[in-house]
C-alpha cells in the first residue's frame, strides 16, 4: 500500500456505502436507507478510531466522535420514522 492510499484511510469505503445507502433511500425505502446511511457513518467512525487515514486537519478522536454521533442520530431517526411507537413522549 502506498503512502497516498494510506492517507485516505476508510473514507472511500464510507463514500461508497453512503452512495449506495442514499440510492436505496431514494429508490426503495427512505427509512431503511437512512438507517443504512447511519450504519455506514458509524462504521466509518469505528474505522477512523481504529487508525485509518492520516488526515492532519483534525484529531482521530474528534473525527470518530463526530461521525459516531451523526451515525447514531441517523439510525435513531430512521427507526423512529419506521416505528413511531418508539418515539418517547
Amino acid at each position: 500500500m502506498s503512502r497516498t492510499d494510506d492517507r485516505w484511510g476508510p473514507y472511500p469505503l464510507v463514500l461508497a456505502g453512503a452512495v449506495l445507502a442514499v440510492a436505496y433511500a431514494a429508490l426503495a425505502d427512505p427509512e431503511w436507507g437512512g438507517f443504512a446511511l447511519g450504519a455506514v457513518i458509524a462504521l466509518g467512525a469505528a474505522l477512523r478510531l481504529a487508525g485509518g487515514g492520516r488526515l492532519a486537519v483534525r484529531k482521530k478522536a474528534t473525527d470518530a466522535a463526530t461521525l459516531a454521533v451523526l451515525g447514531i442520530a441517523l439510525m435513531g431517526g430512521s427507526l423512529v420514522l419506521e416505528y413511531p411507537s418508539l418515539m418517547p413522549l
